[in-house]
């Protein structure tokens, strides 16, 4: 890939408020949000709102599950948040060819799509064809892996790649050549979702910008085992010569879990890596500065050390911990970019070797109000703890939402955080969104739920649960006429734009 030409300026270069919602949240007639009218309207109420920072969660392609840190490709975009109004408006897709909603954008056979292209093929203006091919072209250091990984996938149905036939999981010349002729169909057709995709969020992102509102995504450190990325790039992971995690990724016991979390993700073999020059970050990170503005590494700690669980063990108790070569990894990524617009998701067993790490490149940390109430005046989360190279929520889409919280918080902490943020008259969550506001940190921000007033029937994730998780929705009568107006009165109070 061409050098990225990073953004010269700090990655938090004022103070600014944001709202977390990811795309599947948003409204619309489908069975969760899409990137395309209504995306556009979002963008406009938080530029009404005042707020200049929308965050989202990874966009990848998940698996069945939905996890949106769990995905098929770390470049892929989710082909379910593809607007099927806009491919009939561009004359992609006609009346009779929208289905029911329900599954019409299965990731591995929609006949909704299959339509929508064979609309492309048949009515596509030359500069909407050039486009395409361009796509292609600036992608395929990534997109010809994932369309080949979709299609043999569907082909050993849904089987993850290690328990293909040998020759097509260990990617030999004459197999991998076999399956391009005979799935070429499908790989056309799964390129041409992927140019949906992308050629719909960077409308939404163009829309943002122009609107003065920047986008700030989340990067999993970690890659899903079963993964085009794992599958076409074995030799920089840890696994066996089956395919297979010899350790798996998690976290030990922590606030979330009294057991941790086993996550399943197979680990870098770092050596490896770095013998590359860290080719395969650097790549990685120059495609996600393509789509947003802004970069959150989820479990950043993972790049000083990381928790590593024996592939047998169902839970991640007997787990330990080994260390990464994370000032290497930023030093070559300087190097590359010049400033790093990141990010670092910092919570949890946070030691000083990674507070180094992140201060020594600069990277804002993170704060959250619902763990600062506990532990005395010294807790690193209180307001009067914090510090203005980092980032400020209420909670995020782990957390409940903040009425959510408060409620299920005892009366003793209850009075406890009334008492911190000087009894105010407002009721929950407004108190807590002030104080965010408030704070020094020079980006605040706050998840839709807690600007609705949600109660904890609302959040998007219960960690260590895999049933009831990534579905939650707002509509727009939801939205108080004059919720815009009383955000952009807060925005503007604490001198945040």
């Amino acid at each position: 890939m061409a050098e990225h030409s990073a953004q010269a300026s700090s990655t938090l270069d004022r103070r600014r408020a944001g709202i977390l919602l990811h795309p599947t949240s948003l409204p619309g007639s489908g069975r969760q949000g899409a990137l395309g009218s209504q995306a556009h309207r979002f963008v406009d109420f938080l530029a009404s709102a005042g707020v200049t920072v929308w965050q989202v969660l990874p966009l990848n392609q998940p698996h069945e599950g939905g996890s949106p840190y769990q995905c098929m490709s770390v470049h892929a975009g989710s082909t379910q948040l593809i607007c099927l109004a806009d491919l009939k408006a561009r004359g992609w897709l006609v009346d009779d060819a929208l289905p029911d909603e329900q599954g019409a954008l299965d990731p591995f056979n929609s006949v909704t799509l299959r339509k929508a292209h064979e609309g492309f093929m048949d009515g596509a203006n030359g500069d909407d064809r050039q486009a395409f091919e361009d796509f292609r072209a600036q992608h395929a250091f990534w997109l010809e892996d994932y369309v080949l990984y979709l299609a043999l996938k569907r082909e050993h149905d849904l089987a993850p790649w290690w328990d293909w036939a040998p020759a097509l999981r260990d990617r030999e010349p004459e197999a991998m050549a076999g399956a391009r002729e005979r799935l070429a169909d499908s790989l056309a057709q799964y390129r041409f979702e992927q140019f949906l995709f992308y050629l719909q969020w960077a409308a939404v992102k163009q829309h943002a910008n122009h609107r003065g509102i920047l986008l700030f995504g989340d990067m999993p450190i970690f890659v899903a085992h079963d993964s085009a990325d794992v599958w076409a790039h074995r030799e920089l992971f840890d696994l066996d010569d089956q395919g297979r995690p010899v350790h798996v990724a998690g976290v030990p016991p922590d606030y979330f879990s009294a057991t941790g979390q086993r996550w399943g993700n197979p680990h870098y073999d770092w050596e490896r890596m770095r013998e590359e020059g860290f080719a395969w970050w650097i790549e990685r990170i120059g495609a996600a500065l393509e789509m947003v503005d802004l970069i959150r590494i989820d479990h950043f700690r993972g790049f000083e050390s990381y928790w590593s669980i024996p592939v047998e063990d169902d839970t991640a108790m007997n787990g330990h911990w080994t260390v990464a070569p994370g000032k290497a990894l930023f030093e070559r990524l300087r190097e590359h970019f010049g400033s790093l617009p990141l990010v670092a998701e910092d919570l949890g067993v946070i030691t000083d070797q990674v507070e180094a790490l992140r201060d020594d490149n600069g990277l804002p940390g993170m704060k959250i109000l619902h763990f600062a109430f506990e532990g005395g005046a010294t807790n690193p989360y209180l307001p009067h703890q914090h510090v203005a190279n980092s980032v400020v929520y209420t909670g995020t889409h782990d957390n409940d939402t903040t009425l959510g919280w408060f409620e299920a918080c005892d009366e003793s902490l209850q009075h406890h955080v009334l008492d911190y943020l000087g009894h105010p008259s407002e009721p929950m969550p407004w108190p807590l969104i002030r104080s965010a506001l408030a704070s020094v940190a020079r980006l605040a921000v706050v998840p839709m739920q807690d600007a609705l007033a949600l109660d904890g029937s609302h959040r998007m994730n219960v960690p260590g649960t895999t049933s009831d998780n990534w579905a939650w929705r707002f509509q727009w009568e939801d939205v108080p006429q004059e919720l815009a107006s009383d955000l952009r009165r807060l925005v503007e109070l604490y001198g945040r734009d």
